[in-house]
């Protein structure tokens, strides 16, 4: 019986704790001083090859947090976050079941500052803030050397995207709360002063100013190192075009939108990367860091701890082909308004079954699954198994971090909200690569674009960012919630921040409750109704 496996299979793979290699500690033993750590990323840039390695397995991590919350299927790194923050929104619907691991995210009781979700989400980031502070500290700012410059723009980079996220999470957008607290800012500057007095949450602004300052030092450095010739092995790496891209993000967030414009055209033009076609994208996909448009990846192995476990993984939580938690969850569906916004002529209509639970990208073999496995109406259907072979056991999935695609939908709103014609990128991006006969008829046209990303980065980790972003409030009305899961959350409402977690406030010494989030009680349901999308 499958069922008792789905307990059990995890237990095949106990939890292992691997401690990045960083420069700290000579081979020895010894302590290494700050100047020595110089001499060494200076005359031997390679040895910091380790930290950046240990930067990127961050992302996919069986169990990072098991000293801290024990075992938690729903712990395997950065993606575990991914999962949260869809879970979060009204447009990633799921039921709030014994098998839904993101079922506190669902109901928002992850905000609750005990829970584990929060210290999930807190630790995750630190971990890589913490590897990259390794790496920079160890490393010449000055060197012309192109791998050392190769490495610390990783880990500038690197930093950056766990700030600017964390920014995001844990305070409303960047314009009129530049003066609000945000996260502790720890850099390889200040690290042994915060280890022994601990740090306070940093404003909005200041917070923003090193991303800023961090993202513009990496973009110089990849560009000269690659310059050079020396460029990332594989996509789990960062590259000049993701540096890029995550500056577009950054002064999205900022309304800095001439400069969001620039950085999302620079990302086009310097990825290897491409807009995936119409046909490419016209069956279940989005598994490998290969496919075209991708522009950077979590990369998982068949060897993974993560995948030796079975169903500790993001792909078992939100996938729908493959054997994991999905197949006993009831697995993701889309909101049924944001679907039914979606034109018969968009080849993305059918990344999702229809009404009747049929996806038109489907053969009568894939659909028959569906119906066989029992799943709803408006389910997933757009990730693919592992090896595109249906009902494989082997979660080793891909999982992206950045598409091409995203950076079409940021000039386009960058360059509308520049007084430019944003509306025009939008038109051409999406005739020529999701649906021939789209034209843009919204007043609105920032909107649409928020709609079209919903739609295009669906499930990806990415939406919840601009729910903050553009203040949108969470109303899953009409979507196709369970009774206790339709909420109607106002756009300022402190439910919507994450707290800092109970073990951080007590952790650091420049911290007391006073200084965290309001408490909020959880939101209550309330009767569904269709509403206008």
């Amino acid at each position: 019986m499958k069922l008792k496996y789905l307990f059990i299979a995890a237990t095949l793979a106990l939890p292992v704790f691997t401690a990045c290699e960083d420069l700290d500690t000579a081979p020895e033993g010894a302590t290494l001083t700050e100047e020595q750590k110089g001499e060494v990323g200076e005359a031997k840039p390679e040895r910091a090859e380790a930290g950046v390695r240990g930067i990127f397995s961050q992302f996919n991590v069986y169990m990072p947090n098991y000293d801290a919350i024990g075992s938690r299927h729903n712990d395997f790194g950065y993606s575990s976050i991914m999962m949260f923050t869809d879970a979060n929104t009204e447009d990633v619907v799921s039921d709030d079941n014994g098998y839904n691991w993101a079922g506190n995210s669902l109901t928002f009781d992850d905000r609750v500052y005990t829970s584990r979700e929060s210290q999930i989400v807190w630790n995750d980031y630190y971990k890589i803030i913490f590897s990259a502070n390794t790496v920079i500290s160890s490393l010449d700012a000055e060197s012309e050397d192109a791998l050392t410059q190769y490495y610390l723009g990783q880990g500038l980079a690197a930093r950056a995207f766990s700030y600017l996220e964390l920014a995001q999470l844990y305070q409303f957008n960047y314009k009129g709360n530049e003066t609000k607290p945000c996260v502790p800012l720890i850099t390889d500057e200040n690290s042994s002063e915060a280890a022994t007095n601990g740090a306070p949450r940093a404003t909005v602004e200041d917070v923003y100013a090193q991303v800023e300052k961090d993202l513009t030092l990496a973009i110089e450095l990849l560009d000269k190192a690659a310059a050079a010739g020396q460029k990332r092995s594989d996509r789990r790496y960062i590259d000049v075009a993701v540096a890029y891209g995550l500056r577009a993000r950054m002064n999205l967030a900022k309304q800095n939108w001439s400069a969001a414009a620039a950085d999302a055209q620079a990302a086009i033009d310097k990825t290897d990367a491409r807009p995936a076609t119409i046909d490419e994208v016209s069956a279940p996909t989005f598994c490998n860091a290969n496919e075209p448009n991708w522009m950077w990846a979590i990369y998982i192995a068949e060897t993974d701890d993560v995948v030796q476990s079975g169903i500790v993984n993001w792909i078992s939580h939100c996938g729908t082909f493959n054997y994991g938690y999905g197949q006993y969850s009831g697995g993701h569906q889309i909101s049924k308004k944001l679907y039914n916004s979606i034109a018969d002529t968009d080849i993305r209509k059918g990344w999702w079954s229809d009404a009747d639970g049929v996806s038109q990208n489907l053969s009568d073999e894939w659909n028959a699954y569906l119906a066989d496995e029992g799943f709803a109406p408006y389910t997933n259907c757009k990730f693919a198994p592992y090896q595109n072979i249906l009902n494989n056991d082997v979660n080793a999935n891909d999982i992206p971090l950045m598409r091409v695609e995203e950076m079409y939908l940021i000039l386009a709103e960058a360059q509308q909200m520049a007084g430019q014609n944003g509306k025009a990128t939008l038109e051409n991006f999406v005739r020529t690569y999701r649906d021939p006969a789209y034209s843009c008829t919204a007043s609105d046209v920032q909107n649409e674009i928020y709609r079209q990303k919903r739609i295009e980065l669906w499930g990806e980790g990415r939406i919840w960012f601009d729910v903050m972003r553009l203040g949108k409030g969470v109303d899953r009305r009409g979507a196709g919630f369970g009774s206790t899961s339709v909420f109607n959350i106002a756009s300022n409402d402190p439910i919507l921040l994450w707290r800092l977690p109970q073990t951080e406030i007590n952790g650091n010494s420049a911290l007391t409750d006073a200084d965290n989030n309001t408490a909020t009680a959880v939101p209550t349901a309330i009767k569904d109704e269709d509403v206008a999308l």
